[in-house]
């Protein structure tokens, strides 16, 4: 088997449901298998999957076993010389795993370590923790207090996002993000997988700081894009703020010197960061005043009013004046072009919804600090 597909599911049935048809499509051409492990879901994730995706490989874990421990029970199943770990709440391309299988790395291929690709949110907005650099000490402080912003061409300064390389342009780099990784199967192993220290958030940084030490290179890849809607498997509030500070304190006192004055400047950074983060999770509020479905079938969505039907993308025109939803039947139109339409059109005035016929859903974010939006359709 050539490749694997991990998904570590808690509590967000719907984005699993989306997240599973989309990596089936993908998976088309590739002698692979999905194993979705549920971290002691009860919003019906798991009979979902009974019920719809009954080839889809289900460990069901009575506990939120956190998520370094359950990838690690997943890879542990898994039969692919490759894997992939997956977010749940991600939509990936038709294309993506075949593109990152048959690229040509500039690299050697017994040196490449994880591979990455490039995140957009659910408004179509490039995600910068796509690639990053190793938060050491100093490219820490220079995130802490904002000197990346400030100094974006300078080497110095700017290695926080990896702003060597652009978000079309691929190439090394230091750190990619838990929501996307894939890599081989016997590398992972070799690693013994996430540091089950961790409970949430770091422990990507610290696996792909592992396998540099490891003597290989982890790699951004800019030709493919992955939405990512973020946060939906956890709320913005104390708990969050308490794991990722927890988190980033562990990472340093596991890879760097120990420093009173460094562990008091992180642990102020740290705090600061995730108090940010909190803070702008506040729900904003939009009115729509025209939703545009793009569909090719006759699909009828009646809880939406003042809606414009189309069936080619090229007959779009943002009307500035106006706040739109756009809304993509996915029956209709590849999760890629859809992507691609997102790029294009990203606008403060338009936000992006799709359409999942299976479960006959509505689902999107219109902001990457946000819970998502779900509108389930009764017929």
């Amino acid at each position: 088997m050539q490749l694997s597909v991990i998904i570590l599911n808690y509590n967000v049935r719907f984005f699993l449901e989306q997240c599973i048809l989309s990596v089936q499509k993908s998976l088309e051409n590739i002698n692979s298998e999905i194993i979705v492990v549920d971290n002691d879901s009860s919003d019906g994730s798991c009979e979902m999957i009974k019920l719809l995706f009954p080839k889809v490989k289900l460990i069901e874990n009575k506990e939120n076993l956190g998520f370094p421990k359950g990838n690690n029970i997943g890879v542990a199943q898994a039969n692919g010389e490759y894997i992939c770990i997956l977010n749940p709440d991600t939509v990936v391309a038709e294309d993506t795993f075949e593109k990152i299988l048959n690229s040509k790395f500039q690299i050697p291929k017994n040196e490449i370590g994880i591979i990455g690709c490039k995140l957009i949110d659910g408004t179509g907005h490039f995600l910068p923790e796509s690639k990053r650099g190793v938060p050491t000490p100093w490219v820490a402080m220079t995130k802490v207090f904002g000197f990346y912003k400030i100094f974006p061409n300078s080497p110095f300064f700017n290695q926080y996002y990896a702003q060597h390389l652009t978000e079309n342009q691929s190439g090394e780099t230091g750190v990619l993000v838990g929501a996307f990784m894939f890599l081989k199967k016997e590398l992972y192993l070799e690693m013994q997988g996430f540091d089950e220290a961790f409970f949430m958030y770091g422990e990507d940084i610290d696996f792909c700081y592992r396998v540099l030490k490891f003597s290989k290179s982890n790699y951004y890849f800019a030709d493919t894009s992955v939405i990512h809607y973020k946060g939906e498997s956890t709320a913005k509030d104390l708990k969050y703020l308490n794991c990722f500070r927890e988190a980033m304190l562990i990472f340093y006192k596991k890879h760097f010197k120990k420093s009173v004055i460094f562990d008091l400047t992180m642990k102020i950074g740290a705090f600061a960061f995730s108090f940010l983060k909190k803070n702008q999770t506040k729900k904003s509020v939009k009115i729509i005043d025209e939703y545009i479905l793009f569909t090719k079938d006759n699909l009828e969505l009646n809880l939406l009013k003042k809606v414009v039907v189309l069936d080619d993308f090229s007959y779009f025109k943002n009307d500035i004046s106006k706040n739109i939803e756009v809304v993509f039947d996915t029956k209709s139109f590849e999760f890629q072009e859809i992507m691609a339409f997102m790029e294009i059109n990203k606008n403060t005035n338009i936000t992006f919804k799709n359409h999942i016929r299976t479960s006959s859903f509505i689902i999107g974010s219109n902001n990457a600090n946000e819970r998502g939006e779900i509108i389930t359709i009764k017929n």
